[in-house]
């Protein structure tokens, strides 16, 4: 079965709209997003015809119960006789959703559905958008465990910091299927492959650099150990407080965990005074970071403001300092999209049935996706689009021949 975009101007989308409004529902000026919503964005729809009883017999009974059998004796044919091996469970509780907050699992699923088609489209992976009724940690964890036997992969979905680690850590040691927080490591994998490029762009090596990233939330705390598993130079992180560092005694297990291995230089203050002599700039946090600030920065610096849809720092801005400029939308060049990563990581970790999601395999993710800009590299092109049709066959090799690399494949 697969996931597929609903056309909101398809005749069953009309008739839904009719039927709405003949039961007294009132009239709203035309919305597309509305439109484009209205009766959801997926359908379920079946890879083998039901045409007759011959059909029947062999897609339900009897001829299926030949197939249970079979897996309940070698319970690894599961893998090719179902769509388990091709399927993501897409997990939220609702609470971090977007720049929304905690909206409830409700309101997450149009969220949730757009993840999925994301899936299909872009890596051909189907996913099942699940959102819980729960916000308690231990709930969350047996309810996906429970789950689990039904899916080749979890894929963790706006959920709030600091339970989502907690909930990542726990469901990857009880599953022997993927666990992918992709707040945390899809925007980790991206950020990574556009700061190669934009070292590369100006000469230098991720260990020449110095980077300051505003927000240690999931995405912050992600993306700094990230970078320096790969091999940056310095990170300091910043939340609302100023520099996470040693000294602070209002840190979460979190933040001190992550306190131990960044700021090498022992930073302290404001975010505004560590970004004097910075390299980069990584925000993931929203706020806007004064102009002055973006001005102290090192010559040919990085400013990579991610907020949605208002950038910490405004692309007009930030190209009077910086001499490369990203940012998390799609009306600017070098837009830092989860998409580039996700799709082409769950089916490169798919097709060769790995255990588990690794860093090695997250590495590798990076470096094919900075790869295919290739020599075309340029201040405005350090990373490629998401309609690139060479990023997700790209990221999904590497990624399989990671898992294989590092044995975690069982195929």
């Amino acid at each position: 079965m697969a996931a597929e975009i609903v056309n909101p101007r398809s005749d069953s989308s009309t008739d839904r709209s009719a039927d709405s409004g003949a039961q007294g529902a009132p009239e709203e000026p035309f919305d597309p997003a509305f439109a484009l919503h209205r009766g959801g964005k997926m359908a379920i729809q079946a890879t083998v015809p039901v045409r007759d009883k011959d059909d029947l017999s062999l897609a339900y009974t009897p001829g299926v119960a030949k197939v249970c059998s079979a897996i309940a004796e070698k319970p690894e044919l599961v893998d090719d006789y179902t769509w388990k091996s091709n399927v993501v469970a897409v997990v939220t509780d609702g609470t971090a959703v977007l720049g929304l907050g905690d909206i409830g699992p409700e309101a997450s699923l149009p969220v949730m559905e757009g993840k999925a088609i994301l899936f299909k489209q872009f890596g051909g992976v189907d996913a099942v958008p699940i959102a819980l009724a729960t916000t308690d940690t231990d709930e969350i964890i047996e309810t996906v465990v429970r789950l689990a036997p039904s899916f080749g992969g979890v894929n963790l979905e706006d959920i709030s910091a600091p339970r989502c680690f907690e909930i990542e850590r726990r469901l990857q040691e009880e599953l022997d299927i993927p666990v992918f927080h992709d707040d945390q490591h899809g925007t980790a994998v991206v950020t990574l492959a556009a700061l190669r490029n934009a070292a590369r762009l100006t000469g230098r090596t991720l260990g020449d650099l110095r980077a300051v990233i505003s927000g240690a939330g999931a995405a912050g705390v992600a993306i700094a150990k990230f970078l320096l598993a790969a091999g940056l130079g310095d990170v300091a992180v910043a939340d609302r407080k100023g520099i996470v560092s040693r000294d602070r005694e209002d840190l979460t297990d979190v933040k001190r965990e992550l306190a131990e291995i960044t700021n090498r230089a022992g930073l302290t203050g404001s975010l505004e005074s560590a970004l004097a002599g910075a390299d980069v700039f990584i925000g993931v946090s929203g706020g806007t970071v004064p102009e002055p600030a973006v001005a102290s920065m090192a010559p040919q610096s990085f400013v990579f403001a991610m907020a949605n849809p208002n950038p910490e720092v405004h692309p007009d801005v930030a190209h009077r300092y910086a001499a490369v400029v990203a940012t998390g939308r799609s009306d600017y060049p070098n837009q830092i999209n989860n998409v580039l990563a996700f799709p082409g990581i769950f089916a490169g970790a798919l097709q060769v049935r790995a255990s588990r999601i690794t860093e090695g395999m997250k590495i590798a993710a990076a470096n094919a996706l900075a790869d295919v800009v290739g020599d075309a590299l340029a201040a405005d092109y350090v990373i490629p689009s998401p309609f690139d049709e060479r990023v997700a066959p790209a990221v999904t090799a590497a990624v399989a021949a990671a898992a294989r690399a590092e044995g975690v494949a069982r195929r």
